[in-house]
């Protein structure tokens, strides 16, 4: 790679699906997924749709050999997929049951820790993962300081803090806050990185 270092990137910002049907995946994207069609540029001269949510978006492009598409194949968790955190598994898994999606579940230890996934299909058989995978602390495997982004980020929180001032600004109202505003996890304890210690937090 060329001196300078890593691209100077900020955020996921969406992913590609190329799908047989448009309409079919933007109906399953919308209804099952929860995700907002929004305007697409009108320059694109082939046809697609635009979603947004959760802080990403989903660009759907319509195949121009849409019989040549593979069809579905087992749910195979090895596959590409993209993962979404949720807040109620048991949710989750009672909706695929109420709109008889096919879905297979796992579970993964590490440490004490279980986290839960949830795998199926989108129309053309492109796999989705509903996880609770916040349950994992963020631990980077090279020892230094670090901060990186997990609902807006996992905070760096050095040992030595400074005492915060007498008058702390006001908290934002209503009309100001964001629509996703970042808490510290209630369940996560505080894990020891590099010297100091990382708070995971998550999307409130």
């Amino acid at each position: 790679m060329a001196s300078g270092g890593v691209l100077p990137l900020a955020s996921l910002n969406h992913i590609s699906v190329v799908c047989s049907s448009v309409d079919e995946s933007l109906r399953f994207y919308m209804n099952v997924l929860g995700f907002i069609p929004i305007r697409r540029p009108g320059s694109f001269n082939f046809n697609g749709a635009w979603l947004f949510n959760y802080g990403i978006g989903i660009h759907l492009l319509q195949s121009e050999d849409p019989h040549s598409m593979p069809g579905k194949t087992e749910i195979n968790p090895k596959h590409n997929h993209i993962s979404f955190q949720c807040e109620s598994m048991v949710a989750v898994e009672r909706r695929l049951k109420e709109l008889d999606i096919p879905y297979i579940q796992r579970c993964v230890e590490e440490g004490g820790i279980y986290v839960d996934q949830i795998f199926f299909h989108d129309p053309d058989g492109f796999m989705i993962e509903i996880c609770n995978c916040d349950n994992l602390p963020v631990i980077p495997l090279a020892d230094h300081t670090f901060t990186m982004a997990a609902c807006k980020r996992v905070v760096a929180v050095k040992q030595q803090q400074k005492p915060l001032p007498v008058q702390a600004p006001p908290l934002p109202t209503t009309a100001t806050a964001s629509a996703a505003q970042c808490v510290p996890s209630a369940s996560k304890a505080m894990q020891r990185v590099g010297g100091e210690e990382a708070a995971h937090v998550s999307c409130a």
